[in-house]
């Protein structure tokens, strides 16, 4: 069955490998179920309902990606556009959450409308293959970077980063960073060892260990500052009562409160700019490092997963949360060998399963899935081999892609710094360079750099 579905021995692999591939997405991306309700409920929307929201939404657009694109690639609501939807959009700006999803809602159709036409794929396609081996690498250090705060190893400071000394809280930050340390280190010697399953076996090694530091005393849970008890618990329940308060509110037009149309439009279109291109840049990253794309570049059925992505984020507003997007956590999965749909659908079986058993997902440790990102971080860098460092028309507009994604938080920013440097670079050293850069190429770099003049 599964053969027929997904193609497995076409993409030389099998059923194991895949499931183990969907486990290991879903383990490094299960933080969102505690996170997205955790950003969400400053609005004022129900923790417990955004959280069941949160998986059903994930669910139904990770078995998009199945279907519609055969592609190893999970979606949930995206971190930084949660962030955005709560405390600029409602907190900031005053707009209601109702208002906030309806803006969410229409950014979702509208992104679908695109879906259906050769628009974003003719994007993906346009941009060069240098960059997209850039983009993979940026994303590699982006997600590194995440992992590194998720364990606690990095935190504010006179440079704006700095590392977090392990003796200043060594019974809360201190241990969880070291354990996401011994984490990486098994997940390292696994890997070299070619053991099935190395991040997953990471990630639970590392959580174990904090439970076992946990019970003789070493980790000491402070709820103030954060650090939770690494045992499940179910003492909290379910909450349907509050997910069926949420669903539908992004058309509860009496709520919805258009005071500003020009404010209203340019949120809108925040969010469409971000999703976007934050889809674009993981599936080219992704796909780039698991040698998914074919010799022009291209990726095979990302129509499908443009798609998927677009459905995933119309269905979570109406659902009751912020924009559904392709995740860089993927990025694990097809390191333990995902190539099919059936790494997604077992991600999204696995969402649906954590709407019942949410504590036991909700309970995995920030700085387990920390090491898990930070191993698979280096794994995407290596795409940085296949630039050309000797021409500098190629290796500049990388190398600033590949900065621009971890120091600005973003990858549609280093997306777009990279366009706009590809772009001006060439156009500016030569016949034979100009002739490298595409009109849509310059067109995207003209909108890119209007959008920082005007937005």
């Amino acid at each position: 069955m599964f053969e027929k579905a997904f193609k497995l021995k076409e993409h030389n692999t099998d059923v194991k490998t895949e499931l183990t591939a969907g486990l290991t997405t879903f383990m490094t991306m299960a933080y969102i179920l505690a996170v997205n309700p955790q950003i969400l409920s400053a609005t004022g929307m129900p923790a417990g309902g955004v959280l069941i929201a949160t998986a059903l939404s994930s669910a139904i657009a990770c078995f998009c990606m199945a279907f519609m694109a055969n592609l190893p690639f999970a979606l949930a609501p995206g971190m930084g556009l949660n962030a955005y939807f709560a405390y600029t959009v409602v907190l900031q700006m005053g707009y209601s959450w109702q208002t906030a999803l309806f803006a969410v809602l229409v950014e979702g159709v509208i992104f679908m409308a695109l879906s259906l036409t050769p628009v974003r794929e003719a994007i993906f396609n346009a941009i060069p293959l240098t960059l997209k081996h850039a983009v993979s690498a940026g994303i590699g250090l982006f997600i590194a970077f995440i992992g590194l705060q998720n364990a606690n190893l990095v935190r504010g400071g006179a440079t704006l980063v700095e590392f977090a000394r392990f003796k200043d809280s060594i019974h809360t930050a201190g241990i969880c960073a070291i354990l996401c340390l011994v984490g990486v280190i098994i997940i390292a010697i696994l890997s070299h060892k070619r053991v099935k399953g190395a991040i997953l076996i990471g990630i639970l090694g590392a959580w174990i260990l904090g439970m076992l530091a946990q019970a003789v005393g070493l980790y000491v849970p402070d709820f103030e500052a954060g650090f939770f008890s690494l045992y499940p618990s179910f003492a909290l329940g379910t909450h349907f009562q509050e997910f069926g308060d949420l669903v539908g509110q992004s058309l509860n037009f009496n709520a919805i409160d258009l005071k500003g149309i020009g404010d209203f439009i340019a949120i809108m279109f925040a969010f469409l700019f971000v999703d976007i291109f934050d889809t674009l840049g993981t599936l080219i990253g992704v796909a780039t490092k698991a040698d998914m794309l074919d010799e022009e570049g291209k990726l095979p059925g990302i129509k499908g997963a443009l798609l998927a992505d677009s459905i995933g984020t119309t269905v979570g507003a109406l659902l009751g949360t912020s924009t559904v997007t392709t995740f860089v956590e993927s990025s694990a999965g097809v390191a333990e060998g995902g190539r099919t749909g059936l790494t997604a659908l077992s991600t999204g079986v696995l969402f649906l399963i954590a709407i019942i058993f949410s504590p036991i997902f909700i309970s995995i440790p920030a700085y387990a899935t920390g090491a898990a990102l930070i191993y698979v971080g280096f794994l995407m860098l290596t795409s940085l081999l296949k630039v050309d460092f000797d021409n500098l028309t190629e290796a500049v507009p990388a190398y600033i892609a590949v900065i621009a994604m971890p120091f600005f938080y973003s990858i549609a920013e280093g997306i777009s710094f990279g366009i706009i440097f590809y772009v001006i670079i060439n156009l500016l050293t030569g016949k034979e360079n100009r002739k490298k850069v595409s009109p849509l190429m310059a067109i995207l770099a003209l909108l890119f750099i209007l959008r920082y003049i005007f937005l």
